[in-house]
């Protein structure tokens, strides 16, 4: 078992924007990169009545992330990824040394 830092925000906020949502419930979607840790493995979360549990949290440089991340994350490509994020947080600038949590997870209710 893996020791964690204290989590820096509820898992309910893990995957918000309606478009990843979908994504997440259509299979598409099965990593959540956050800059804080959301959740820890084995813990469950709701999206639209449908129950998903992380299966794996790791730390990774946001530089280190690839297209087929990138389509796990629920985006066509790493540089659609990385400019929609740019565009989220306005004053932000990309750095690849960036270290981020990603949140691995599956849905247990069959589709």
């Amino acid at each position: 078992m893996n020791d964690y830092p204290q989590k820096t925000c509820e898992i309910n906020r893990l995957v918000r924007h309606p478009k990843l949502v979908a994504a997440a419930l259509s299979g598409q979607k099965t990593q959540q990169r956050r800059d804080g840790l959301y959740a820890y493995p084995g813990e469950t979360f709701m999206l639209e009545g449908v129950e998903f549990v992380v299966t794996a949290v790791e730390r990774e440089r946001i530089g280190d992330m690839t297209d087929v991340e990138a389509q796990a994350e629920g985006y066509p490509n790493l540089a659609m990824y990385k400019d929609l994020i740019l565009k989220m947080h306005a004053n932000m600038q990309w750095n690849d040394d960036g270290l981020v949590w990603v949140h691995h997870f599956k849905r247990l209710q069959p589709e």
